[in-house]
């Protein structure tokens, strides 16, 4: 007698066998529909088919049901076909999404010309004093419907950096560092500061150990009396410390200071010193 577990690996391989039969005829008649599609585009549009929803739909629809479908597909790449899906996909949950009313309930337009004019007549007030005072008329609106409608004063726009240095050329002198190497393998600091009016070197001087002390001077001596400048532009070099602001400040003039790694907002001596 045939035994039990016998009988159910034969019941089982026979259920296989036939699940594969019926899956090989179901991918050829799918085969043989997509090459007799791809023939009918390729008849009646000419060698560059335009393709049309029903196309994009038929591949989108065999790209989820047939795993050979990349191999029979010829006018178009598959990638094509993944953005048809795609493109479906987001399609359909777009207008699900835009179903009905979207967004919040429009706002009366009596309340608008109300938050308008509150914000006009007190410049003052944010939008939360406004929303409270809305509220106690009995008109209960969101913060943001608020800043939305109210009316925001312009500021004017403040100058270019281009603009500051060609609007104070004749009051701006520049002071930068280079260093210079000796054949006794000794570093040599070198102090310039130029002025902008002519581009002309109105001190300079050198040092094997600068400090903000020495730099204070040197600005003191570059401008005796009262020729001093009204801005100096410098970087952000730690040399410049405490005795060196102290002393320029005491001389009346307004330190300006570039940003770090933007030696382009001094270019003058940024250029002399060939940075």
């Amino acid at each position: 007698m045939v035994s039990v577990p016998a009988m159910r690996a034969v019941l089982v391989a026979s259920v296989v066998a036939l699940v594969s039969v019926l899956r090989s005829r179901a991918s050829l008649h799918l085969e043989v529909l997509a090459l007799r599609h791809q023939l009918a585009v390729l008849h009646s549009r000419g060698r560059r088919p335009r393709l049309k929803p029903a196309d994009r739909l038929l591949w989108a629809w065999l790209s989820r049901v047939w795993s050979g479908w990349q191999d029979a597909l010829v006018f178009v790449k598959p990638r094509t076909v993944i953005s048809w899906q795609r493109k479906r996909f987001r399609d359909h949950w777009t207008r699900l999404s835009r179903a009905g009313r979207p967004g919040r309930p429009a706002i009366a337009r009596e309340v608008r010309d109300l938050i308008r004019k509150m914000s006009e007549s007190n410049p003052a007030w944010g939008s939360p004093r406004i929303r409270s005072e809305l509220r106690k008329l009995g008109i209960d609106v969101a913060k943001s419907t608020v800043e939305k409608y109210r009316v925001r004063r312009r500021k004017p726009p403040s100058p270019t950096w281009r603009a500051f240095l060609a609007n104070h050329v004749d009051e701006l002198v520049s002071l930068d560092f280079f260093t210079v190497s000796t054949v006794r393998f000794t570093v040599l600091f070198v102090l310039i500061i130029l002025a902008h009016d002519r581009r002309r070197v109105v001190h300079f001087n050198i040092t094997t150990n600068p400090t903000a002390q020495w730099t204070g001077q040197q600005v003191v001596e570059a401008f005796p009396w009262d020729t001093a400048p009204r801005f100096l532009l410098r970087d952000r070099d730690g040399v410049y410390g405490a005795d060196f602001r102290r002393r320029v400040t005491s001389m009346g003039i307004e330190e300006v200071v570039i940003a770090a790694r933007s030696p382009w907002q001094s270019p003058y001596v940024e250029r002399m010193i060939g940075s």
